[in-house]
């Protein structure tokens, strides 16, 4: 054989041989590419990486709420769902996650996080639907209620919940204070309607329509409720708009 049909010969193997592999040692496999990070559209990842440190694993027990919880994905429409993940909730620890307010997620990653909690969590076929009040005060007022009044919330609070949480809301013999100074700097308006309205079931706080009383809150004593909470906070943050403007709340003193 000549040395040019043996250097033919050498190239053909080669060639065979490459043809007939799937990949070169060392090549990463598809999976094991790497993929930028705003390219990411896989919805667990999405969830590990952002959310669960707060939210738990699989979307249950993390310190923050619950949102493997159908009640709440039923409760929060998917436009109200968007916006919280995009611009997160002032005045608390959740911070905005869209690129456009200082995040990292784009909003193709958003509106997959959004869908994929309504779908795989919110189990919308099998879930038994119920008459919630609004999510928002001001839908709730579109709806026709009136604002919320600390006043009438007092007798809410006596009514519903004085059972568990205490006379004075400094805890009882089930649960404990939910007018703690402490407590009330960190949740906003919102955290506190939306929990009164779905409770938090996997720590045992019922929603407004299995309370303590025979009757299930109305949406204009959620509000009232809500109002009595906020007008517990310290002074220097009891006018603060977070998640509810403090022109929607009225004051014990006002007629």
């Amino acid at each position: 054989m000549t040395p040019k049909h043996f250097a033919l010969f050498i190239f053909i193997l080669v060639c065979g041989l490459v043809s007939g592999c799937s990949r070169f040692p060392g090549k990463p496999s598809e999976a094991e590419k790497w993929i930028a990070s705003s390219e990411v559209l896989n919805f667990d990842q999405l969830y590990g990486q952002n959310c669960a440190g707060c939210h738990g694993s699989g979307g249950r027990f993390g310190a923050a709420r619950a949102l493997n919880d159908p009640l709440f994905l039923n409760f929060i429409d998917r436009d109200n769902l968007r916006q919280v993940i995009r611009e997160g909730v002032p005045s608390t620890s959740m911070p905005a996650f869209a690129q456009k307010f200082g995040g990292q997620l784009t909003d193709a990653q958003i509106d997959l996080l959004a869908e994929q909690m309504k779908s795989q969590w919110g189990n919308p076929e099998g879930f038994n639907p119920v008459s919630l009040p609004a999510y928002r005060q001001q839908d709730n007022i579109a709806n026709g209620a009136a604002v919320g009044d600390s006043q009438r919330g007092a007798g809410v609070y006596n009514t519903h919940c004085s059972e568990c949480h205490g006379a004075d809301g400094r805890g009882g013999k089930t649960a404990g204070s939910i007018v703690d100074p402490d407590f009330l700097k960190l949740v906003s308006d919102q955290s506190l309607r939306t929990t009164v309205i779905v409770g938090r079931r996997f720590i045992g706080k019922v929603d407004c329509s299995a309370s303590t009383s025979a009757q299930p809150m109305t949406a204009q004593e959620v509000s009232d409720l809500v109002a009595w909470l906020v007008s517990q906070r310290p002074r220097a943050l009891g006018n603060e708009a977070a998640g509810q403007s403090s022109s929607e709340i009225k004051p014990a003193n006002a007629r």
